[in-house]
C-alpha cells in the first residue's frame, strides 16, 4: 500500500535509542537524550481542515521485514518511515497520548528547588484570581472582536485580484509576440513590468552556442529496400506539409552519419542493456531506445559507454497517446556547453556536440517499420512495441544534419523588495521561450500567470503593503535548449544566492493536460504544497471521488533544475498534467511535443485551470516571503530519507542509525523550536533568522559532487513515485563501473550525517539562548 493512501496511514512510534546512543556533559552532569513516542492516528488528523487525503507521492508503505535489522542495536527498534500531517506539531502538545521524554539540559535561569517552585504556584493561583475580579470589571459586556492579521487580509486581497479574464487577456498580449525576436519579447516583458510596479527591472545578456536543425532534414534510409523516411515516418521523395518536422531533432547531438544495425533495447536500463549485451555485438550499432522510466541523458550515457554509436528515440503508443508524433529533445544537462575560445582553438571541423553519438527522435509510425512489427503499439490492451524474435535487424544509414551558432540568450529580473529581510530571496520563475516557434509557441501561458501575480501584488504595494523578504520575478531564454539563461544566470551569481535565496517556485508549463492538479516540490515544502493546493483545490467536475493533494519530489525538466540541482535550493511548482499511470511514462516530458491547435482551444477555454494555479502559487510565495518562520519542514526530510532506505538492499545498520538520529533531533527541532518561534513574543528577529538560516541550509547537505550524467545532485529528488531510492544507490547497485558500492553509501551516510549536524547545531544554539542573562 503506497503512501498515496493516506487513509491507511498512521504515525508509527518512534523510538530511538538515544539514552543508550548518546552522552552528553554538561556542566558535569551527565545527561542521556531519551526517546520520543509518538502516536498519532492520520484518521483523526485527516479530519482537520486542509489536511483530508494529504498524499505524498514518493513515497510507498511496505512493512519492513525482521530480518532486515538484522545486526543492529537491540535498543533500537526498526522504525516505519511515515508522513509528517503537521510539520510544525502545532497540535503535538495537546494530544494525550504526545509524551515527550527528550530530556536536554535546562539552563541556568530556568533551575528551581521544590520550595521556589511552590512559592510560584502559590504566587500563581493568587494572580489568577485577582486577575478574574480584575477581568469582571474591566471588560465591558461587547464581545472582543479578534481582527485579522494584516498579512492575512493582503494574501486575501492579493488571491481575489487574480481572475481568469485577467490571465486570457495577458495570454493574448504575449501570443501576439510569438513571431518577434527574442529580444523584442524581452524589451516588452520588461516594460510591462515596471509599469505594473516592479522598481528595479533588469535585463541580462548571456552568450551561448544554440543548436538547431540543419539546413537539411535528417535522414533514416532502409539499406535493405533503399527507401529513405525523414523522422515522422514520410518518405523522402514525397512532399510534406508539416510545420513541426524541422523541429524533430536533438540539440547538440553528434552530427554525420552511421551506416549499422538497428537493435531494440526497450527502454535502455542496464537490465535491458545486459540482456542485448548477452546476444548480440553493440559497437558502432544503432540503439531503438524508448523514452521513460530514467533520465535521457542517463540512459544515452550508458549507450555510449557499452560502445554504440547512435540512437533512434521514440515514444511507446501504450505509454502516451501522443507518440506517434515526431518530436525534440534536448542533450544539453544545463547552460552553456561552449564556450567561444573552443570555436576559435579547435578550428572548422569542430563538432558541437555533448555526446558521441548520433541522436534522432522519430514516430512510432517509422517504429513499427524498422521492427517489421505494424500491429504493435495499438490495441486493448495494448501491445508494447518490440522487435519480434523471428524478425531480422535492419540495416540503415542515419543521417543528422544539425547545425550551431552563438547566440545571445536573455534573462528579465524583477525585483519587489522586501521590508525585514531584504537580502533574502524568494525566486519566481517562467519562460519566454519554447520548442516551438510562431503559433505554436506554449510560452505564453506561464509569463501570463506570473505577470497577473505581479500587477495583483504591486496594486498592494501601492496601498503600502511589502512583504518581509524580497521576491524576485525572473523570465528565462534557452530554456528548451538547457535551461540556458538561468543556468547562466545562476552561476554569475552562485555565491550570493548560497547565501541569500530561500526558495524558488516555478511557473515552467502550470497547464500540461486537463488532468489532476500536481505538485512537484522538495522535500522541505511538501507540506506547504499540499496545504496550499488542498486550500485552492477546484471542486471535483470530472465525474469520481475527489483526489486528495498530490505532491512528489521527482526530477523534472526545467528552469527549477538549477536551482533544486545545483544550489539546493527548495523548490515548488504547481501544474495541471495527466498522472502517469505505469513508471514507464515518467521522464516524457523530456520530449518536446507539438501542441494540437484544437488542444489549446479546449484544454482551459475559461482560464480556470489557468487562474487556480495563479492563486496557489501566489499563496505559497506570499507564504515564503512573509511568515516570520520559514515553511520549512526538516522533520519531512527525515521521513523521506528513512522512507528511501527501508528497502533498499544496500541499507546497512550505521546507515539506518543516523537516519533514525536525523528523525529524532527533526521532531524535536520543529516541536521545540519551530513552534514557539512563530510566536513573536518568544523570540526576538535575530533569533528567528538564524532560525531560518538552519532551514534554508538543511538541503543543501545533501548535494553530491558529479552524480552519474541526468542524475541531480540533490539526491533527495526520486527517479520514480512507485519505488523511491537514492538515486544513486540504484546506480551503484545496476551500474557497477560508474561507482562502488561503498563510495556511494559513505556519500549517503556524509549527506544524512551532515543534515543531522546541521539540526544538532539549531537545537543547541537555541538551547543555550536561554542562558543568556537577562
Amino acid at each position: 500500500m503506497t503512501v498515496c493512501q493516506v487513509t491507511d496511514m498512521a504515525y508509527r512510534k518512534v523510538r530511538a535509542g538515544h539514552g543508550s546512543h548518546r552522552v552528553r556533559d554538561l556542566e558535569n552532569e551527565e545527561l542521556h537524550t531519551a526517546s520520543l513516542e509518538l502516536e498519532w492516528d492520520m484518521e483523526k488528523e485527516l479530519e482537520e481542515p486542509g489536511l483530508d487525503r494529504f498524499q505524498l507521492e514518493c513515497m510507498e508503505h511496505q512493512p519492513v521485514s525482521s530480518s532486515s535489522g538484522g545486526g543492529m542495536d537491540p535498543d533500537l527498534e526498526p522504525i516505519q518511515p511515515s508522513v509528517s500531517p503537521h510539520g510544525r506539531f502545532e497540535r503535538l502538545q495537546e494530544d494525550p497520548n504526545y509524551v515527550s521524554r527528550f530530556s536536554r539540559s535546562v539552563p541556568k535561569g530556568q533551575r528551581r528547588n521544590g520550595t521556589c517552585l511552590a512559592k510560584y504556584l502559590l504566587a500563581g493561583v493568587g494572580v489568577f484570581a485577582l486577575g478574574l475580579l480584575i477581568g469582571r470589571y474591566a471588560f465591558s459586556k461587547e464581545q472582543v472582536k479578534v481582527e485579522p492579521s494584516a498579512d492575512t487580509d493582503v494574501l486575501e486581497k492579493i488571491v481575489q485580484g487574480i481572475t481568469a479574464e485577467k490571465i486570457q487577456a495577458l495570454q493574448r498580449d504575449f501570443d501576439s509576440l510569438s513571431d518577434l525576436t527574442e529580444e523584442s519579447k524581452v524589451r516588452y516583458i520588461a516594460q510591462r513590468w515596471e509599469e505594473l510596479g516592479l522598481k528595479d527591472v533588469q535585463v541580462t545578456n548571456h552568450s551561448a552556442l544554440l543548436s538547431y536543425p540543419g539546413p537539411a532534414l535528417s535522414t533514416i534510409t532502409d539499406l535493405s529496400s533503399n527507401q529513405c523516411y525523414l523522422p515522422s515516418g514520410v518518405r523522402c521523395d514525397q512532399p510534406f506539409t508539416s510545420t513541426t518536422e524541422p523541429f524533430a531533432f536533438a540539440a547538440y547531438s553528434a552530427v554525420g552519419n552511421l551506416v549499422a544495425e538497428v537493435v531494440d533495447i526497450q527502454y535502455g536500463n542496464p537490465g535491458d542493456l545486459r540482456r542485448v549485451q548477452a546476444s548480440a555485438n553493440v559497437t558502432n550499432k544503432i540503439a531503438l531506445l524508448k523514452l521513460g522510466q530514467s533520465p535521457l541523458l542517463y540512459k544515452l550515457s550508458l549507450l555510449a559507454e557499452v560502445g554504440f554509436g547512435g540512437c533512434l528515440l521514440y515514444v511507446d503508443p501504450c505509454d502516451a497517446p501522443f507518440g506517434n508524433k515526431t518530436f525534440g529533445v534536448t542533450l544539453n544537462p544545463g547552460g552553456n556547453p561552449f564556450f567561444r575560445e573552443d570555436a576559435s582553438t579547435a578550428g572548422r571541423d569542430s563538432r558541437h556536440n555533448l555526446t558521441s553519438l548520433l541522436v534522432q527522435p522519430i514516430s512510432a509510425s517509422l517504429v513499427k517499420m524498422l521492427l517489421s512489427a505494424p500491429a504493435m503499439g495499438q490495441g486493448r490492451p495494448c501491445v508494447p512495441m518490440a522487435m519480434p524474435s523471428a524478425s531480422a535487424r535492419k540495416l540503415i544509414n542515419l543521417t543528422i544534419e544539425n547545425q550551431a551558432s552563438f547566440k545571445t540568450v536573455h534573462n528579465v529580473i524583477g525585483y519587489l523588495k522586501g521590508k525585514t529581510n531584504p537580502d533574502r530571496y524568494v525566486l519566481v520563475g517562467s519562460r519566454h521561450g519554447s520548442w516551438y516557434k510562431g503559433a505554436l509557441a506554449d510560452w505564453g501561458k506561464g509569463s501570463a500567470v506570473m505577470t497577473q501575480i505581479i500587477a495583483s501584488m504591486t496594486a498592494q504595494t501601492r496601498a503600502g503593503w511589502q512583504p518581509d523578504r524580497t521576491i524576485v520575478f525572473c523570465s528565462w531564454g534557452g530554456t528548451s535548449l538547457g535551461n540556458i539563461g538561468s543556468f547562466e544566470w545562476g552561476k554569475e551569481n552562485a555565491v550570493v544566492l548560497q547565501s541569500r535565496a530561500v526558495a524558488y517556485v516555478s511557473l515552467h508549463n502550470p497547464v500540461r493536460a486537463s488532468g489532476s492538479l500536481q505538485a512537484i516540490a522538495s522535500p522541505s515544502l511538501q507540506q506547504l504544497a499540499a496545504e496550499t493546493q488542498k486550500r485552492h483545490s477546484m471542486s471535483c467536475s470530472r465525474g469520481g471521488g475527489c483526489p486528495g493533494p498530490n505532491v512528489s519530489s521527482l526530477q523534472t525538466p526545467g528552469d527549477s533544475s538549477f536551482f533544486s540541482s545545483q544550489l539546493a535550493v527548495p523548490t515548488v511548482e504547481f501544474t495541471y498534467s495527466e498522472f502517469p499511470k505505469t513508471e514507464r511514462a515518467f521522464f516524457l516530458t523530456e520530449a518536446f511535443f507539438p501542441p494540437e491547435s484544437l488542444l489549446r482551444e479546449t484544454l482551459d477555454p475559461a482560464f480556470k485551470l489557468h487562474e487556480t494555479i495563479a492563486k496557489i502559487t501566489a499563496e505559497a510565495i506570499l507564504r515564503l516571503a512573509t511568515d516570520p518562520v520559514l515553511p520549512f519542514y526538516p522533520l519531512d526530510i527525515a521521513l523521506d530519507v528513512q522512507n528511501k532506505l527501508k528497502d533498499d538492499p544496500l541499507s546497512r545498520p550505521d546507515l539506518l542509525n543516523v537516519a533514525a538520529s536525523l528523525r529524532d533531533n527533526s521532531a524535536f527541532f520543529q516541536s521545540e523550536v519551530m513552534r514557539p518561534a512563530n510566536d513573536p513574543k518568544e523570540r526576538d528577529p535575530a533569533h528567528v533568522r538564524m532560525l531560518n538560516d538552519v532551514l534554508r541550509d538543511l538541503e543543501k547537505s545533501f548535494l553530491i559532487p558529479n552524480p552519474p550524467l541526468g542524475f541531480y545532485r540533490n539526491i533527495l529528488y526520486c527517479l520514480s513515485r512507485q519505488t523511491p531510492r537514492f538515486s544513486i544507490l540504484k546506480d551503484a547497485l545496476e551500474v557497477p563501473w560508474h561507482s562502488s558500492i561503498n563510495q556511494s553509501l559513505t556519500l549517503v551516510t556524509s549527506a544524512i550525517s551532515s543534515a543531522d549536524k546541521l539540526v544538532e547545531s539549531g537545537l543547541n544554539l537555541f538551547e543555550n539562548e536561554n542562558d543568556i542573562p537577562q
